[in-house]
């Protein structure tokens, strides 16, 4: 009998930590990650963004031009150095989490948002994040977005 006490005892403290890691605190962590992002863009701090990012991100932008669909790559190092340069207003996208999907080291996250400079209204879409759970923590591997002036929520 003593071998089988060994081997719940051992599936007990697995089931544990395994409990240790939840789903919520992924949840958490991964919605953190995404607002230091945004943090960074309102702070005009390029390092905090690049804090967040995977070595290896992608961004892209789905945009409508001429009624034709594009999806167009924008450069990672261009765009921290377009947030990261001082410049006129605050960059202030404003989002709110719709849906946050996890599997072990993949979370999937899509947030409408409206996008301000300072105050003023610039335009609306939605976010659709790919993050991964690297040694660091959390990490944007993958940003694609649409972007309108109408039709926001």
């Amino acid at each position: 009998m003593r071998p089988f006490y060994a081997l719940l005892a051992g599936l007990l403290l697995t089931a544990a930590a395994a409990h240790g890691q939840s789903p919520a605190s992924d949840t958490e962590a991964v919605k953190q990650t995404i607002n230091r992002f945004f943090e960074g863009m309102r702070k005009t701090d390029s390092t905090l963004i690049r804090s967040t990012l995977a070595p290896t991100v992608i961004l892209q932008t789905i945009s409508n031009r001429g009624g034709k669909t594009q999806v167009q790559t924008e450069n990672v190092a261009a765009f921290l150095k377009a947030v990261g340069t001082p410049h006129q207003g605050v960059y202030d996208e404003r989002i709110s989490f719709e849906r946050v999907l996890i599997d072990a080291q993949l979370a999937s996250v899509w947030t409408p948002y409206q996008f301000y400079v300072s105050d003023k209204f610039s335009h609306c879409g939605y976010n659709s994040f790919q993050l991964v759970k690297l040694a660091e923590g959390w990490r944007i591997a993958y940003i694609i977005d649409t972007r309108r002036k109408d039709g926001c929520k």
